[in-house]
């Protein structure tokens, strides 16, 4: 599989937040996943029951998530 990311994101491994909806049928899990394998250092959230429109089905969630990656994460 070809890696999602370029190769200076591989190399950097800036902290990242990945959050998914795996029943979306345009970019599944496994998109996920392959983000995931390039930047091990991630956190992955994985809404069982959100698809490709997360941010609308689950904000609240996604924002209290977002909020405290921001935090853990300032420079």
């Amino acid at each position: 599989m070809v890696s999602p990311l370029p190769g200076d994101l591989r190399d950097h491994q800036p902290p990242t937040l990945i959050v998914w909806g795996p029943r979306d049928g345009y970019m599944p899990e496994g998109s996920a996943r392959a983000y995931l394998r390039d930047l091990p250092n991630a956190e992955l959230h994985l809404f069982e029951d959100g698809g490709h429109w997360l941010l609308e089905t689950h904000l609240d969630e996604v924002a209290r998530l977002s909020r405290d990656f921001l935090e853990r994460n300032q420079r």
